[in-house]
């Protein structure tokens, strides 16, 4: 049988560590399905390109090996937008073979042509075509470096007459893993030291930078006597076993971080690119360090800022670093930090009313789930509840949508888990909005025997929207949902499903549905008017929520009701 293109192409991203790819079949991605068909690398056949972007990525973000996607011309790979800036947002080493029409009719608007290029170039890490057989094997394992260096997406696009070529002999193009050591220099290791030497109040804080650096960031906050508050995306590596957490910061986060790093004199951002301005203090020394240096002041000005990885820095830098007796500061931080959790607990176990609070749930499936179970969230208050509610144990992993902040993103994003851990349990925490919006992949789940879990978060409504609405001051609009009962639909599909709408009785369920060998949906009916209230309340936040209250309760008996109902839910335990 002759060598074509597509198995170079197929054959160099098998040995750069590829073992999956998601998408969907057709035309001119042919020549490349049948390659993959003759190789050892999984073929996980989604319903929609959209799906196989968030699969994907999840799969490379956990097990930071390269994941693949591919689709077909025209429509067919445009599909894959959203989830490739997503996995791109998330560092993920994804490699996208988007197949093209044949290159002599290029430039003639022949149909099913889309320039591909200008479509991805923007928001991936590599995104070239290979325009002859013998560039295959040096274009695709650049594509495959590029997306575990810079950690992104790539991609390939492949002609259709090129993929179906005839390999020619080529010179051996591999893929190289470096891992080099990266820290600051000696003079600026010094002078970060001297800083923190000299400071009173120092909190550290610790972003998605610190993987694999859990121990050295607690050795420091021991020798500083320092509160280490985190970012959304270090959760999994700063919280557990560790008594120095004060917790998240930002609108999703609690007092305890907020004020940590408010009150501070001194800041260490660890491996942190937290975006929003207002959460950074005004008047204290901060110190980044990040390991790419265009990190670096670009969302508050710095007064010490270094490049290196988060473990190697730390490990230069704790010599230096004198040690403190002193915790008055990381004492009054934590004191803030357990009135807040305690204030979060009230709502988590409050499941003894007609209603079930979507924090209650979620504490529910912390308590049961596994030691390493994934998660994944849909962004929104799915996210938020993940977030805060479930807590990490060091073993296992949440995904979610924080830096592209899409909807639709748990479900698919649960698949690629599953599909590359057959033996863990794989959680998904979807909006009713998410998970209508690529409803299709649920069929993956059976076809590909991907015994996910998804719980819906069933309030009838866009709830984040509505709750961003009220706080303008503006009547929610738009944001209804009617909704079927997904217990009954899922079983349609083939999975287990049950419909939750009573307190009473929902242990039991979340057990039951936690349990099945294969995939899972329950749908529990949550209170709709559940505020996610930020660790800190604005002024024109209340105004806005009063104007809000106001104008519904003149609105009519159903809009009064709402406040009402609202008022009831958030200010009641």
């Amino acid at each position: 049988m002759t060598r074509r293109v597509a198995d170079v192409i197929v054959e160099t991203l098998s040995a750069a560590g590829a073992k999956r790819c998601y998408g969907v079949p057709g035309d001119t991605l042919n020549y490349v399905t049948d390659a993959i068909r003759r190789s050892d690398i999984r073929w996980v056949h989604v319903r929609h390109e959209e799906a196989g972007a968030f699969a994907a990525g999840a799969d490379a973000l956990l097990t930071g090996e390269l994941a693949m996607c591919a689709g077909s011309c025209g429509p067919g790979s445009l599909h894959f937008i959203n989830g490739v800036w997503e996995s791109n947002r998330n560092r993920a080493p994804v490699v996208l073979i988007a197949s093209q029409i044949v290159q002599d009719e290029l430039g003639f608007e022949f149909p099913q042509e889309v320039d591909f290029k200008s479509v991805y170039a923007k928001g991936t890490v590599f995104c070239e075509e290979i325009r002859t057989p013998a560039q295959a094997k040096r274009m695709t394992a650049m594509a495959a470096q590029a997306a575990l260096s810079k950690r992104g997406v790539a991609v390939l696009i492949v002609p259709v007459d090129v993929s179906q070529a005839a390999a020619p002999d080529e010179p051996d193009f591999t893929v190289h893993r470096a891992q080099p050591v990266m820290r600051p220099s000696d003079a600026e290791l010094q002078q970060i030291a001297e800083a923190l030497n000299t400071g009173k109040k120092i909190a550290i804080y610790g972003g998605s930078g610190c993987e694999k650096a859990h121990g050295e960031v607690l050795a420091l906050a021991e020798r500083l006597k320092a509160p280490v508050a985190r970012t959304s995306r270090a959760k999994d590596f700063l919280e557990h076993d560790n008594p120095y957490d004060v917790g998240m910061t930002g609108v999703f986060g609690t007092a305890g971080g907020y004020q940590a790093i408010m009150d501070c004199d001194t800041l260490l951002l660890l491996g942190c690119d937290f975006a929003w301005r207002q959460f950074y203090p005004t008047k204290a020394t901060i110190i980044q360090i990040d390991v790419n240096g265009t990190h670096l002041g670009r969302r508050h000005p710095v007064d010490i800022a270094a490049v290196g990885t988060i473990v190697d820095t730390l490990q230069a830098l704790i010599p230096l670093v004198k040690p403190r007796d002193d915790r008055s500061f990381l004492d009054h931080s934590l004191s803030h930090t357990h009135k807040a959790e305690k204030a979060l607990d009230a709502r988590q176990t409050s499941g003894h009313r007609d209603v079930i609070h979507p924090q209650y749930l979620t504490g529910l499936i912390g308590q049961h789930a596994a030691q390493d179970a994934v998660f994944t969230a849909d962004g929104g208050s799915p996210m938020v509840w993940c977030l805060r509610h479930i807590p990490s144990t060091g073993t296992n992993r949440t995904i979610v949508s924080l830096s592209h902040g899409t909807m639709a993103n748990a479900m698919p994003q649960a698949l690629g888990a599953q599909a590359a851990y057959p033996g863990r349990q794989v959680i998904s925490m979807s909006g009713d909005g998410g998970l209508t919006m690529l409803l299709g992949d649920m069929l993956t789940a059976v076809q590909e025997e991907l015994p996910i879990k998804v719980v819906v978060f069933n309030n009838g409504t866009l709830g984040f929207v509505e709750i961003e609405q009220k706080v303008e001051g503006l009547l929610d609009t738009f944001t209804e949902l009617q909704n079927p009962d997904f217990g009954r639909m899922a079983e349609s599909m083939g999975w287990w499903g049950r419909r939750i709408e009573h307190p009473d009785g929902l242990e039991d369920a979340v057990k039951a549905w936690l349990a099945e060998p294969g995939p899972a949906l329950l749908d529990v009916v949550t209170v709709r008017d559940e505020l996610v209230m930020p660790p800190k309340v604005e002024a024109g936040q209340v105004f806005g929520m009063a104007l809000y209250s106001a104008k519904g309760i003149l609105s009519g008996p159903k809009r009064a009701a709402g406040v009402v109902d609202m008022l009831k839910n958030t200010l009641l335990p």
